[in-house]
């Protein structure tokens, strides 16, 4: 994620939205990480008969290309399946605002170079009547300085783990900060296999 980034809300107001309500089970065969982003949210996009329902919010036409998600508390909470952030965002999401968040479905959307913003209800509670007034609200999140500009309200404050926005900002996932230390890690595997050589062998053998 940019230090910047500029984006379209989508007001989804529902309290505890669960991984299996934001990427249902049956759509968890594949193997790859692509293709999710027609499965999220399945069962409330979509009528029985596979047309989209066009009472659910993300379908009303002055949504489409949002990608700032602003929804309730307890978001992703449920079962720990990386799946869901995948879903988000290959749909389009790169930010969420939240009143709370699953912990595990946090740290995979950080891992997965989205941006979960925690926020006081009130501030909740506000954004989601900017949305009612507003056909449309574009906000910027300035990640660096972590704060959250419109033209509709004034700028909000938030908090974000220094390890996640550094991650978000160097554009690396957990392996991606481990790769970066491959150097001390095989300088490390060196000096042991030579203060060790038994333990080489046995190794190799």
């Amino acid at each position: 994620m940019s230090i910047y980034h500029h984006g379209l809300v989508a007001p989804l107001d529902k309290n505890n939205v669960d991984t299996d309500q934001i990427i249902p089970k049956q759509f968890l065969t594949s193997t790859s990480r692509d293709g999710f982003d027609a499965a999220l949210f399945y069962d409330w996009r979509y009528l029985d008969n596979g047309q989209p329902d066009p009472a659910f919010v993300l379908n009303f036409p002055q949504y489409q290309g949002a990608s700032v998600l602003l929804t309730r508390d307890n978001f992703g909470c449920g079962s720990s399946r990386e799946h869901a952030p995948w879903a988000l965002k290959q749909y389009g999401f790169n930010v969420i605002l939240a009143e709370s968040f699953a912990d595990i479905f946090f740290n995979n959307c950080g891992n997965n170079q989205m941006l979960c913003v925690a926020l006081p209800v009130a501030t909740i509670d506000a954004l989601f009547a900017v949305c009612e007034a507003n056909e449309q609200v574009h906000i910027e999140i300035d990640l660096e300085n972590q704060l959250i500009h419109s033209p509709d309200f004034e700028a909000i404050h938030f908090d974000v783990r220094p390890d996640i926005k550094a991650r978000l900002l160097s554009g690396l996932d957990f392996i991606g900060e481990t790769e970066q230390l491959n150097a001390a890690i095989d300088a490390y595997e060196a000096n042991l296999a030579k203060e060790r050589p038994w333990q080489e062998a046995w190794y190799l053998a």
